[in-house]
């Protein structure tokens, strides 16, 4: 959720904080706004809406040249969503601007507070509070790195912080706790972003930005000390990929691309992962294989998307390691009070790294003693560094609000991780695994078949953009394809859209089965225990009620046909792997069915890319 940019160079402050902005409007946003230093004072310009808006505003009202700025977008917490409660916020001076992403819990009592001792707010936000504290610390001291510590250890929740200053022209300070904020490091000029993506155009070299930490960056400078002005230990990182990834690249939409580079994220996923002997290796594994063998049980973490590749990740991994799985939403996770040990392993799946409820959910099993591996997309993030092994996917950027190749990427790595855990544990052979990589190994080419056939699917999506109401009903791994098709529906059309295990079908869902009503079903590859006959048992009884039956079938199987009005062929391949291929068609279906409504696929109304608050 929201967007901050910080800058500080040679180039034009204005152009490299709204070039960054663009880039970071994926996360979702209500709201945006400027501010730059020029000449001991300090200008802004913020609007409500999208970045049109603020660019509207800043052509009716230039700002002038400037070398610091800092600029955001806004997702509305407290405060709505209007010109007035848009950041930057200054102080009653004018002298110093903040950008804020998180929530800043005790901002209340910090409030009242100000308002006791005279200060007047101009805003409903929590963020206008830090730049009054601010305004005051100043009278104290001199120096804003040194004021920005002393302001950061009154605040409670998650925040990262982006401050300029008038009276410090070539200064620019952030701050982080439980909220991102990534460094980039340039020649004659240095960045702050939420994400990498924030000056990916100006530089690929990055510094991870930890936990209670403050950043003071100039042209030629970057210190990082913690809240107490103690310095730290920093890590440097490239960025593998460049500019044009984080670019349509021709697409009508960023979902549209995404869904389009899935061969090559699943291939570039399993890059890698032999060793010179043959074995599977992880090279990210920061667990030793005795660690391992004293696990013997398995918690997954996830929220959205996330959640359905870690019920896929169930299925494969006690069928792999015969060790029991269990898949729990993170944002419940840590308040039902689960029962953890040292050899509980939690599995932490999140694109972005730094989904609040998971990064909570893992700090919550760090403390009872549990082991933690983290299933990520984006280097040096907070989750894969608060655990005690990362299991990158290698998908690149992934700008879409609706997650489409980072789901694709993180059942691979699951699938990855549990032959991993059966080679470690001895419950599957070399040869074995062997053959099972070589399987998944196949699946970029039948990803790529899925799409070269896309077009069905989204002429389907045109002759059914009039429903309201469409369900989608798997079995065994084709549940959570079901979910997660659901999921992307609703996300992106705004219809009531649910997934349902099929045979739970009798047990009430059926209820809602009326004539003309879209029914999609997922039907398992034949010959394990008789899935198949009784997903066709499913197909049977809601086309009985007037349902018009979408069926996702492989090839060869024609038992489906006499019951479907539209059939959707997929390749053959093992029933483990099959929401590899089967979850395609349906993200082509909701992206088209969305375009054919109008709406914005990037960016959906109310949600944001990363959910950086609780």
């Amino acid at each position: 959720m929201c967007g901050i940019v910080g800058y500080v160079g040679q180039r034009s402050a204005l152009d490299v904080v709204m070039s960054g902005l663009r880039r970071l409007e994926y996360r979702g946003y209500d709201s945006a706004g400027v501010a730059l230093v020029d000449n001991g004072g300090l200008v802004t310009a913020k609007k409500a809406g999208k970045l049109l808006n603020l660019d509207a505003e800043l052509a009716a009202r230039p700002l002038p040249e400037s070398h610091t700025g800092i600029g955001h977008t806004r997702w509305a917490t407290h405060g709505a969503p209007n010109d007035r409660n848009a950041h930057p916020h200054l102080d009653e001076s004018g002298r110093i601007a903040v950008v804020h992403n998180g929530i800043i819990e005790n901002f209340a009592a910090l409030r009242a507070e100000l308002e006791a001792s005279g200060h007047e707010m101009q805003s409903d936000t929590d963020t206008e509070i830090v730049a009054h504290l601010l305004h005051d610390e100043l009278k104290r001291t001199p120096d804003l790195s040194d004021a920005v510590r002393a302001v950061c250890q009154r605040l409670e929740g998650a925040f990262t912080l982006v401050i300029c200053d008038a009276d410090h022209p070539d200064v620019v300070v952030g701050a982080r706790r439980n909220s991102p904020l990534v460094v980039g490091r340039g020649e004659g000029e240095n960045f702050l972003g939420s994400d990498v993506a924030a000056f990916i155009e100006f530089t690929r070299d990055a510094i991870e930005l930890g936990q209670d930490q403050v950043v003071t960056i100039t042209p030629t400078d970057v210190v990082i000390t913690d809240f107490f002005g103690e310095p730290v230990e920093t890590t440097e990182y490239h960025v593998d990929w460049d500019v044009s990834a984080a670019e349509k690249g021709g697409f009508e939409w960023f979902m549209l691309k995404e869904i389009d580079e899935q061969p090559q994220a699943v291939a570039d996923t399993l890059l890698g992962r032999h060793s010179s002997d043959g074995r599977l290796q992880l090279d990210e594994m920061r667990l030793s294989d005795d660690e391992l063998r004293e696990v013997d049980r398995i918690i997954v973490v996830a929220c959205g998307t996330a959640s359905y590749a870690a019920l896929v990740a169930k299925y494969a991994i006690e069928h792999w390691t015969r060790i029991p799985c269990e898949v729990e939403l993170a944002s419940e996770f840590r308040y039902r009070d689960p029962i953890l040990d040292r050899s509980t392993l939690v599995v932490a799946i999140s694109q972005s790294g730094e989904t609040m409820d998971t990064l909570m959910a893992i700090r919550y099993a760090r403390r009872q003693k549990a082991r933690v591996l983290s299933i990520c997309n984006t280097n040096g993030s907070t989750i894969p560094r608060e655990s005690d092994a990362v299991l990158y996917t290698h998908a690149g950027p992934e700008i879409a609000v609706a997650s489409t190749k980072g789901f694709l990427s993180q059942v691979v790595a699951c699938y990855l991780l549990a032959l991993y855990i059966a080679q470690v544990k001895g419950t599957k052979y070399g040869d074995e695994i062997a053959a099972i990589l070589q399987e998944i190994e196949k699946i970029p080419a039948g990803i790529q078949r899925m799409l070269d056939e896309g077009d069905q699917v989204r002429k389907l999506a045109t002759e059914l953009a009039g429903s309201r109401s469409i369900l989608f009903l798997g079995r065994h791994v084709g549940y959570p394809v079901a979910l997660e098709g659901a999921l992307k529906l609703k996300e992106l059309a705004y219809i009531h859209a649910e997934g349902f295990a099929a045979g739970e079908l009798k047990h009430g869902p059926i209820a809602v089965v009326e004539e003309g009503l879209p029914v999609f079903v997922i039907v398992p590859p034949k010959g394990r225990d008789q899935l198949q006959e009784k997903t066709v048992s499913s197909i049977q009884e809601v086309r009985a009620r007037g349902a018009r039956t979408i069926v996702l079938v492989e090839d060869g199987d024609d038992d489906v046909v006499p019951y479907a009005d539209h059939v959707i062929r997929l390749p053959k391949v093992p029933t483990l792997l099959q929401p590899l291929v089967a979850t395609v068609p349906l993200q082509i279906f909701a992206c088209e069915f969305a375009s054919q409504l109008g709406h914005d696929v990037d960016q959906p109304r109310n949600l944001a890319k990363s959910v950086t608050v609780e």
